[in-house]
């Protein structure tokens, strides 16, 4: 696995906005939603939070690279309403749109937590973040403060994952090992909800507790000793399926490239539209999740 393309390049450039190719038009209603106006709004309060996604266009006219967007369309056009002249931008080594799409659609709590911290660091009011995003001042207070208490590989594996703030309270009343442990089971479960982390925290010993905890009532030893062994037996089955993922993407990757190659022969890909549409959109869908797979493997 060690020769897998990267699926972006790891930095951050800034781009004159007239080289940033659309792929889509924006429909005249989005200038007056409110979604639009909230991006309109943050960006010219905070700035461009999130970069865009961009890939290079293949043809370089008069020694200048255009690049083609990939995310970012409502960004790209506020920018240009309030007078903005670049972008920074995340360069895609692909040009497939839809698999970062599917990724990455908002801010992960993580990723808001940074981008709180920076923006108080740049001098803004808490009460100002507030009113922008929307929230009551004291969320924009408790989010800063996200993080502290949570061990630095927990921030790391859940940093681009969409986890319900109540997880972190949680993990914090437990030791970093156990912070570990948890997270892991959450991904192995993709489950990140608040109640998933309590379940893991009723079912953790008391010498992997920050402090000590009483017990709730409506739960008995028994319980707690039945919660224990399927914690360990999923912890073990994650273990296992850890250490074989890279050899099984490595064989969904080599499929879908056989499959992509099949479909690319027009006298096939006709067949299977007139023929069995259901099948050849669920091959694309496939292909699809694996593309997405693949790239979320790398970033972790």
């Amino acid at each position: 696995m060690g020769n897998v393309k990267q699926a972006f390049e790891q930095r951050v450039i800034a781009v004159p906005l007239e080289r940033i190719l659309p792929t889509r038009k924006l429909d005249k209603s989005i200038y007056t939603s409110k979604k639009y106006l909230s991006i309109l709004s943050s960006i010219r309060e905070l700035g461009v939070v999130e970069p865009l996604a961009v890939h290079p266009k293949p043809v370089v006219e008069g020694g200048t690279t255009s690049y083609i967007l990939l995310d970012g369309h409502m960004r790209l056009q506020a920018l240009k309403d309030l007078g903005g002249t670049e972008a920074l931008c995340l360069i895609s080594t692909d040009d497939e749109g839809f698999t970062y799409n599917r990724q990455i659609n908002r801010l992960t709590p993580i990723q808001e937590h940074k981008m709180i911290l920076a923006t108080l660091k740049r001098g803004v009011a808490a009460e100002r973040i507030a009113q922008v995003l929307g929230i009551n001042v004291d969320r924009v207070k408790v989010r800063a403060n996200l993080l502290k208490g949570i061990a630095p590989e927990v921030i790391d594996m859940l940093k681009v994952r969409m986890v319900a703030h109540e997880v972190f309270t949680e993990l914090r009343r437990m030791k970093p090992i156990r912070q570990i442990e948890a997270v892991e089971m959450m991904i192995s479960a993709n489950c990140f909800t608040h109640n998933y982390a309590r379940m893991v925290l009723a079912a953790t010993r008391p010498e992997f507790l920050v402090t000590k905890k009483k017990q709730p009532t409506d739960i008995n030893p028994a319980d707690i000793a039945r919660m224990e062994r399927e914690m360990e037996n999923l912890h073990h089955d994650y273990r296992q399926v850890e250490d074989t993922l890279g050899e099984t993407m490595l064989v969904l990757v080599v499929a879908k490239g056989y499959l992509m190659r099949v479909l690319r022969n027009e006298a096939v890909a006709c067949y299977l539209h007139q023929h069995h549409a259901d099948l050849l959109e669920e091959l694309v869908s496939i292909m699809e999740a694996i593309s997405a797979d693949a790239r979320h493997l790398e970033r972790e």
